[in-house]
Order: C-alpha cells, then sequence, then structure tokens
C-alpha cells in the first residue's frame, strides 16, 4: 500500500481544496491529512473560523482522505514519515522546495494550487461585501 500525507489548515473549506485532496489521494492508497491544531496556528498569527474539531469533522466527510491527524509543529513532518510510513509526501506548488529535506526519507511532489480559489481571497471578498 502506497501511503501519502500531507498537511494544511483546511478552514473554509471549498473547491481548491478538494481539488487537492483528490490529487493527492491520486498518488497513493491511502491518504492522511495533518490538520493543523488551533494552538500551532495561533502561533502562526493565524485563526481559523471554524475550530480545529470542525475543521476535522469536514475532512473525515471527505471520501479521499482516510485519516485526519494533528499538526502541531513545524518539526513534525520527519517524524509523521517514519511513524505512518509514508511514501508520498504531498503540498501546493507555493510550497515548492521548502520540504525538500524530506526526500531522504520519502518521495516529495508539489501539486499546482487551484489558482483561482484560496481561503485568503474567500476571506478577503465576504471582508469587502
Amino acid at each position: 500500500m502506497r501511503r501519502v500525507i500531507t498537511y494544511g489548515t483546511f478552514d473554509l473549506l471549498h473547491y481548491g481544496h478538494i481539488n487537492l485532496l483528490r490529487r493527492a489521494k491520486e498518488q497513493g492508497d491511502y491518504l492522511v491529512v495533518a490538520l493543523s491544531s488551533d494552538e500551532f496556528n495561533a502561533g502562526k498569527g493565524k485563526k481559523s473560523f471554524f475550530t480545529y474539531e470542525e475543521r476535522k469533522a469536514m475532512l473525515e466527510a471527505i471520501r479521499y482522505v482516510d485519516m485526519v491527524i494533528p499538526e502541531e509543529s513545524w518539526e513534525q513532518k520527519m517524524t509523521d514519515v517514519d511513524k505512518y510510513e509514508i511514501d508520498v509526501f504531498v503540498m501546493g506548488d507555493d510550497w515548492e522546495g521548502k520540504f525538500d529535506f524530506l526526500k531522504e526519507k520519502c518521495e516529495v511532489v508539489y501539486l499546482p494550487r487551484t489558482p483561482e480559489i484560496s481561503t485568503t481571497k474567500i476571506k478577503t471578498e465576504l471582508h469587502n461585501k
């Protein structure tokens, strides 16, 4: 079985997120999503509209997602790859090159983002209405 992992906040879930999850799942047989915890987001200066538990429930309802785990630090990626026996690490191409250090443990794939949609864009447009 080929195991894939991706990371993100997945706030205000939209079709760009679904596209990423679908394409991540196409990289293997089993998709693990490491979901940024509320505390981790706070440390990054971010606040989600939905709580961790709400975002987790939404992700678990998506057919491409097999498991959701908490992302609590930047450093956990190395240990997650080992702990969950990951074969492929997937991120959006806006992170291109930033996780190449994982190539010693697994394949690293950067997927193109859905260009016309983002959580930031949604929040900005809602704020301007």
